[in-house]
């Protein structure tokens, strides 16, 4: 099965060889937790090979001082990348009806920062909570098929909020949605000592609740040891 590499050896060796190509990947956890870094490395090894990384950016996480230290060939790359910037659940429905303008054979990753930041601003001034939702649905289901007839793996990070039932675990905001519509589920945590933890807990493939711990550096991310147990 093609795979599109993570922009890590740790993150590559535990999913095999990197994101798979026809799927949509979902990587979620609290803020702080290097979402947007692994989006960064991604977009930055698809860059790298010529072909074009559509940015999809809903809470201003991109960071051009970011992409400069993990790449400093940034203003070279930057020639690959194609930000959008919707600033409404709307505006974001429309952005992935526009995309297939953007979909020549040259496209090399989809990036959604994150899946779910405007869909809970929605939910917070609408009463009709069935349709949002099953606007939501409708747009996860345009973007797995993109991936499915293109070929372009789509890599989402998305938030989190406490679960009250199991304090060890938190929900992913859009619940099933999210769930049954990504094939790979990469959850992000904060350790005790400030690294971060990736636990897969979903994939069509390799064995669920495998696990690194890493830190985050100026380069990128590196691989860490440190026992099991998180923050919040």
């Amino acid at each position: 099965m093609d795979k599109t590499p993570t922009g890590s050896k740790i993150l590559d060796r535990m999913l095999e060889g990197g994101y798979e190509t026809d799927t949509l990947t979902t990587i979620y956890g609290p803020a702080g937790s290097g979402k947007t870094n692994l989006c960064l490395l991604a977009g930055t090894i698809v860059a790298r090979k010529k072909k074009k990384v559509i940015y999809i950016d809903t809470e201003g996480s991109f960071s051009i001082e970011r992409l400069k230290q993990i790449a400093p060939d940034y203003k070279e790359l930057l020639n690959h990348w194609v930000l959008l910037k919707p600033s409404t659940f709307h505006e974001q429905q429309r952005v992935f009806e526009k995309l297939n303008t953007h979909l020549s054979d040259n496209v090399g990753l989809i990036i959604v920062d994150t899946i779910a930041m405007l869909y809970r601003l929605e939910l917070g001034k609408s009463e009709d909570i069935y349709e949002i939702n099953r606007e939501l649905g409708r747009q996860i289901a345009y973007l797995s098929g993109i991936t499915r007839k293109k070929g372009i793996p789509v890599l989402l990070a998305n938030q989190v909020y406490a679960d009250m039932e199991n304090r060890e675990r938190v929900k992913i905001v859009g619940g099933d949605i999210l769930k049954y519509g990504s094939k790979c589920l990469i959850e992000l945590q904060i350790t005790r000592n400030g690294n971060r933890r990736a636990i897969l807990r979903k994939h069509r493939s390799i064995q669920e609740e495998k696990q690194i711990t890493f830190k985050i550096v100026e380069g990128g991310i590196i691989g860490t040891k440190e026992a099991n147990g998180f923050r919040r």
